[in-house]
């Protein structure tokens, strides 16, 4: 079985790189906003949809930037591989959703979202001469995170 992932890289305009930091399955994992494509939509309708759930945040979905060329179990079910696919996006407005300075820095609202559902996200920006593989938890995350080094610097 697969599972289809999209995600969106957004670099802003000062060089910082927006970063999901959330808490799943009872573990911790920073990874790119995105999410999982469902039934009858196209990859970046999914991403726009994605970016519109988890920050109220309308997006331009712009180029390819990479698709998963290796095999990656999922971490969640052992029967699903991942494919995961990236595009950079660029905001269509300012972004509105809080964005934190330090990782897993829930407010009370997320944490009331983590009580009902035993899950939660909170977004933050990593300067783009911090950021890099150790930025992020998922191995295909730590890909794109070397190769996003390599077209933003």
């Amino acid at each position: 079985m697969f599972n289809i992932r999209v995600y969106g890289i957004l670099v802003s305009e000062d060089n910082q790189v927006l970063v999901s930091d959330e808490f799943i399955r009872g573990n911790y994992y920073t990874k790119f906003p995105g999410g999982g494509l469902e039934f009858g939509e196209g990859t970046r309708e999914c991403l726009a949809r994605e970016f519109m759930e988890e920050m109220n945040l309308q997006v331009e979905v712009r180029e390819h930037l990479y698709t998963t060329d290796f095999f990656q179990m999922s971490a969640f079910n052992p029967e699903h591989q991942i494919v995961s696919i990236y595009y950079r996006v660029q905001p269509l407005e300012i972004i509105k959703a809080p964005l934190r300075s330090t990782p897993f820095e829930f407010d009370e609202k997320q944490l009331e979202v983590y009580r009902t559902t035993g899950e939660t996200e909170t977004f933050r920006m990593i300067p783009l001469e911090e950021f890099g593989e150790h930025s992020v938890s998922l191995p295909i995350d730590k890909v794109v995170a070397e190769l996003v080094k390599s077209l933003f610097k």
